[in-house]
């Protein structure tokens, strides 16, 4: 089990799109959390890529604005076909990247729409380019600069195989068209964006506020640890406030109040980490709700919202726990 799993309190899913849901009643077919069957995305050929043909989109068809697609004509392209509707101005997505989308799916030969974000109002997230989405979307998205709304058709052989994917409706000889509006992408190197806060309780831990993508220094006073929950700015972001129904990539460091030895850490892994408030300790879940994107939080956790008496891995029973935590997008 990889070491994020030691803040959370249930095991967070990668989002496969092995799970596309009925855009009528909006509810998944397959959970997102669930892991990946025989049904989930197989390898494709590297192939090239075309500029269409593609459906039009009749309706909605501004980045950000949720589009209306017309059902296909004629037959599709058996190599990925990928057109750009309207370019952006950001970086370029690299591999590796955990890029934030919204888009919308649908069938080709019927238009029938299987799943999007833009109804939910919540973006996807994923690293791209690792074999983790479907490889339609690995190889598509790549090189694109962020602020673009791009459209693709999909063939099977970039999507599910000829097994396709039945419990969404989709058979093994569906061509998929997609409208993905690429929002944002975050690396191992992001940090939290914003103001400096000034840190002047000299009970409590202070965290450095460098923003160079470095794990933030973590310094622990040697006074007795709070009885309740701490949670303030270092960096004050200017994004949206957290609700704590929100799903969250964020990068953390993670230390005890004993001693100051860090326990956990994005930074040393070199992977950001996503989960949902509801699948965390309740520290966190408390501490996060209300703040700001784009904010690095100082989160103290003590036992009773946090582990308690159950001991983890190289976390003692009883233990105060102190974070640091880069909030960098709501997913």
């Amino acid at each position: 089990m990889r070491r994020r799993s030691v803040l959370l309190a249930v095991p967070a899913g990668l989002l496969t799109l092995a799970g596309c849901g009925d855009d009528k009643s909006g509810s998944d077919k397959t959970k997102p959390s669930q892991e990946p069957t025989s049904q989930s995305p197989s390898p494709a050929p590297s192939g090239k890529i075309v500029s269409g043909p593609v459906p039009a989109i009749t309706a909605g068809k501004k980045f950000g604005e949720k589009p209306k697609v017309a059902k296909g004509t004629g037959k599709p392209s058996q190599d990925l076909a990928v057109k750009t509707i309207s370019e952006g101005d950001g970086k370029k997505t690299v591999k590796g990247d955990w890029l934030q989308i919204n888009y919308l799916a649908q069938i080709w030969d019927t238009g029938k729409v299987i799943d999007n974000t833009f109804d939910k109002k919540k973006t996807a997230a994923f690293p791209i380019g690792k074999g983790q989405v479907l490889p339609g979307w690995d190889q598509g998205l790549l090189g694109r600069n962020l602020g673009s709304r791009l459209e693709l058709a999909v063939p099977p052989a970039y999507a599910y195989g000829k097994q396709g994917q039945p419990q969404a409706g989709i058979k093994g000889t569906d061509t998929l068209v997609f409208v993905i509006d690429l929002v944002g992408a975050y690396n191992a190197k992001s940090s939290a964006k914003g103001s400096k806060v000034e840190q002047t309780d000299a009970a409590l831990p202070k965290v450095s506020v460098n923003t160079d993508g470095k794990a933030p220094s973590i310094t622990v006073p040697k006074k007795s640890a709070p009885k309740k929950l701490v949670s303030g700015y270092v960096i004050e972001g200017d994004g949206k406030e957290v609700k704590k129904t929100d799903a969250l990539l964020v990068q953390y460091k993670g230390v005890l109040w004993d001693g100051g030895k860090e326990f956990d850490s994005t930074y040393k892994r070199g992977e950001l980490a996503q989960f949902s408030l509801q699948q965390v300790v309740k520290g966190w879940s408390q501490g996060l709700t209300g703040k700001k994107v784009g904010s690095r939080v100082l989160i103290v956790v003590p036992p009773d919202l946090g582990y308690g008496k159950a001991a983890q891995k190289g976390i003692p029973a009883n233990s105060t726990l102190v974070f640091s935590v880069d909030i960098l997008a709501i997913l």
